[in-house]
Order: C-alpha cells, then structure tokens, then sequence
C-alpha cells in the first residue's frame, strides 16, 4: 500500500516562553477535544503506560536543502520497512528543520497554480510524492517530518492528518494564544482566513513520510508566486505576522520565537501521539544516509 495525502519530547515548555495576545485573548472554543480527534479504538498504544519511542533529529535551527532532507526520510523509510520484513519493533522518527527556499509539487500539481513558466522557476522546484499541490518551503518556517509506523498507532490515515493537525492547533493555542481552526474539506490549520500550516503526506506499508510546514517567522512574498495547496480563496500567514502589534511580539526575536515554537511543537506532537522523544546527534542521520 502507498498512499499520497494532500498536502495544502515529554517535558513541559519553561512558563517564561507562553506568548499570549492580550489583544486577542485567549479563545479555545473552537478546538476540539483531543478525544474527539483520536477516538477511544485501540489497535494503538493510547491506552498502554508505555509510550513508544521516537528518535528526534534536531535541526530547527539549521536551514537545509529540501533534496537532502528528502533523501534523510526515504533511507530512514527504507531501513524501516526492513525491519517489518524482519519482524522487528523498532523506533519512530522525527526530523526537524528549516529549508532553504524552494518550491515542491504533490501528486495533484497543476501548472495553473504556478505563477511562473515551470521550465524557468524563481526557486528550485521539486516534484514529490506526497500528496496534494505546490507549496513553498523557506528559512522562519518549521517543518516536521515524521517517519511512523502507524500500526502502532491507528491505521487509518484521515485519523493520521486530523491528528497532525491537532499538534499544530495546541501549539497555536496553548503557546501563542492564537484561535486556530480547521476547515471543511481542507486540510491544514488556519487562523481566521489565513493557512499557517500545511500538511502533506505518503505512506507505504502504514510507514508514513512528509509530514507538516509551520509558518513562524516566514518571508511569505515567495507564496505570491504560487496558488498555495491550489487554494485561491484564501491566504496564507505566519505567527509573527499575527502577532505583530501585540506586547509580546517586541520581546522575542526570530531565532526566539522559532525556538519557542520548536518547544512547544515537539511537546504537542509526544503528547497526541504518545510517543517519547529520544535525541539523536545529526551525524547519526548522515551516517544512515551514506549506507544507502
């Protein structure tokens, strides 16, 4: 089984680090329960004490060529599925990042969303195997790319977006007191009109890869170039876009808000998938890489 999916750490984060608009209090109202998003069916380990491991790439603070981090989650896929071959339990993984520039296509691109002639692209410009249309990747945006194995989860793969995009809705929420929301049919995070987070996917043999974008800090004039995820009516935003004007927003840089933002997403995504996080030098991911 491959399916494409459209694409359009256990500690708590220090109290000093919550950003709240006191223009805009604070309004869950709309944020469903975590209940209501992952069920109460078991064939997952929500209702084991033990969580399952999940080694953690750490590199949100670097900005990293979409081609090699591609190339990082198809070996981590590769060795994955050696071990179903095998019988053998082994860790999820996660790789956290930021990109350089570029755009990348799903398996439902079409050119009448690019705003540019495909053969003469601004930016590098990548077909892909996930899920859904064009979207942009670059520095001030954090990208989670989870490498799970979803029978230790729930095989099931609208349950599987629903709940990454429960991770994003909490950190919006919790962190930066933004009201946060689906919408019907879509898939991604908004506040108001505005997409803050994309989400694509691919799965085989339940092994999932791609994952999530979260616009912190992102220079969103590349998106202008593009019809984001093939959405025209409605725009795309960044949490310090939302936050500007607010007495919060002066007190945090952009290195600082994306650190507070990598905190606070990690901790959601333990706590919805029930996973803990155990870090991994980067150099072991290299290694991984070269073997294959």
């Amino acid at each position: 089984m491959i399916v494409a999916m459209n694409f359009c750490m256990s500690s708590s984060i220090p109290s000093s680090w919550t950003i709240l608009s006191h223009s805009d209090p604070r309004n869950t109202s709309r944020i469903p329960a975590v209940s209501q998003i992952i069920g109460t069916e078991s064939n997952s380990l929500f209702q084991q004490s033990t969580r399952r491991r999940c080694v953690c790439y750490d590199m949100h603070k670097e900005v990293i060529p979409f081609s090699e981090a591609w190339s990082w989650q198809k070996s981590i896929l590769e060795e994955r599925k050696t071990w179903i071959d095998s019988d053998e339990d082994g860790s999820d993984a996660l790789i956290v990042l930021q990109h350089q520039p570029v755009y990348t296509l799903g398996t439902a691109s079409s050119e009448n969303n690019l705003n540019f002639d495909i053969k003469d692209p601004p930016l590098p410009l990548y077909q892909t195997e996930r899920g859904g249309e064009v979207t942009y990747h670059g520095p001030g945006q954090l990208v989670m790319y989870p490498i799970m194995n979803l029978r230790y989860q729930k095989m099931d793969l609208h349950w599987y977006l629903r709940s990454l995009e429960e991770v994003v809705i909490r950190v919006l929420s919790s962190t930066f007191g933004l009201t946060a929301s689906r919408v019907d049919g879509l898939t991604g995070v908004w506040v108001g009109d505005k997409k803050l987070a994309a989400i694509g996917i691919r799965v085989s043999r339940w092994l999932t890869y791609h994952g999530l974008a979260l616009n912190v800090s992102t220079d969103l004039s590349p998106f202008n170039r593009i019809i984001p995820c093939g959405i025209r009516d409605r725009g795309v935003g960044s949490i310090k876009e939302l936050l500007n004007g607010s007495p919060s927003a002066s007190v945090y840089d952009d290195d600082k808000l994306m650190d507070i933002a990598y905190d606070s997403l990690v901790k959601e995504f333990c706590e919805v998938f029930q996973v803990e996080l155990c870090h991994q030098p980067l150099s072991m991911l290299r290694f991984s890489d070269r073997k294959h």
